[in-house]
């Protein structure tokens, strides 16, 4: 077992990278599309909002997998008219493919998360924000942005996990990812212990990522962390201070 990832380790530390890769540009690409999304799919223009409510609904009701299969081996079909437009080098590439795939689907999730934090935001600041004459731009700047986000972050955190994980179908379409270098490794040693490993490099991942991602929610949200443990102070503890302080001065 331990020969194994002495032999092969290097090659799926190579394919950690690989994942890490794909998933990190993907959902941000997804991160930067998502946004401006969902801001018009909470529009009133149904000529806005009908195309993006198709959009979501194809992506997050459909397999990952399909949604590769069409776009890397869908995409076949249209090789003379992409050869046209100068694009077949893009779609012949399964890296490009799985790229443009996990960005898409991606993008569908976070761009619900997203619509639900805008309508999270308490209407009475953004009401108040109007009365100073704010702009719409600095009304999405300094209000409705940071409110928005925030009540988004720990499912962001959760679309990115499935992201990383749902990755690992990449390798279906030859890319040698965690998964892709695992399946070539068992492929040549018939030893199931490969696939343990691939699923401990999958853990370590995500355990560092959550770790992360709840120290950079701490820092965000401080502020609650901090109204927090005032609520926590018990009347006694706030009378003491309170003549502690009286007697200072």
């Amino acid at each position: 077992m331990f020969e194994l990832l002495i032999n092969y380790g290097p090659k799926l530390l190579d394919g950690a990278v690989m994942t890490l890769q794909l998933t990190f540009i993907s959902v941000s690409i997804a991160g930067l599309l998502s946004l401006p999304l969902a801001i018009l799919r909470r529009s009133k223009n149904i000529l806005w909002q009908w195309p993006i409510r198709l959009y979501v609904s194809f992506f997050r009701g459909t397999p990952l997998l399909a949604q590769l299969f069409l776009v890397y081996y869908g995409s076949g079909q249209f090789r003379p008219e992409l050869t046209e437009l100068g694009l077949w080098w893009f779609f012949r590439d399964p890296y490009y493919c799985a790229l443009l795939t996990f960005a898409l689907n991606s993008t569908a999730y976070q761009l619900e998360i997203l619509r639900g934090g805008l309508q999270a935001v308490p209407y009475g600041e953004v009401e108040a924000g109007v009365a100073l004459g704010m702009p719409r731009r600095l009304l999405y700047q300094k209000i409705i942005l940071p409110h928005t986000y925030r009540i988004a972050f720990p499912a962001l955190g959760n679309e990115i996990i499935l992201m990383l994980k749902g990755g690992a179908i990449a390798s279906v379409i030859t890319l040698l990812d965690v998964m892709g270098h695992t399946r070539r490794v068992f492929s040549q040693t018939f030893d199931i212990s490969v696939y343990l490993w691939a699923a401990l490099i999958y853990l370590v991942i995500t355990t560092v990522f959550v770790l992360v991602w709840r120290l950079l929610e701490r820092r965000l949200t401080r502020h609650m962390f901090y109204q927090r443990d005032i609520k926590r102070i018990t009347p006694v503890e706030a009378t003491s201070t309170k003549m502690e302080a009286s007697n200072v001065n």
